[in-house]
């Protein structure tokens, strides 16, 4: 069974960048899609991003595209969201996740995720 732990979030003024990972233990990421998610205070959990295995495909929010990039480290079993442009908008707990299936696509939906992290808190000020 897979563990996903995330880390690198914190507090960062409106234009400043953060780099978050997910580091899996338990399970070898590299067949699975992942996705990054966020849950802002009252509102719904949403989907931020989102690759197949082999990152040939991606997905993005329309609100986080041309500031967030996903990617994935095989070796260090991780996967990386760097976030550039933060607006006070992107504060939320961001949320990783591997997918049911095997990564052919990526996945938007919640429901096609099995694992998920305990999250890490972005706030971004004005």
């Amino acid at each position: 069974q897979v563990q996903l732990v995330e880390s690198g979030g914190g507090l960062v003024q409106a234009g400043g960048s953060l780099r978050l990972s997910c580091a899996a233990s338990g399970r070898a990421l590299n067949v699975f899609s992942m996705g990054w998610f966020r849950q802002a205070p009252g509102k719904e959990r949403e989907f931020v991003a989102g690759t197949n295995w082999n990152m040939a495909n991606t997905s993005y929010a329309d609100s986080v595209k041309g500031r967030f990039t996903i990617s994935r480290d095989y070796a260090a079993n991780t996967v990386i969201l760097q976030m550039n442009s933060l607006k006070p908008e992107d504060t939320a707990v961001y949320y990783c996740a591997k997918s049911r299936q095997y990564g052919l696509t990526y996945f938007r939906a919640i429901e096609e995720y099995d694992a998920w992290g305990q999250g890490t808190q972005v706030t971004v000020s004005s």
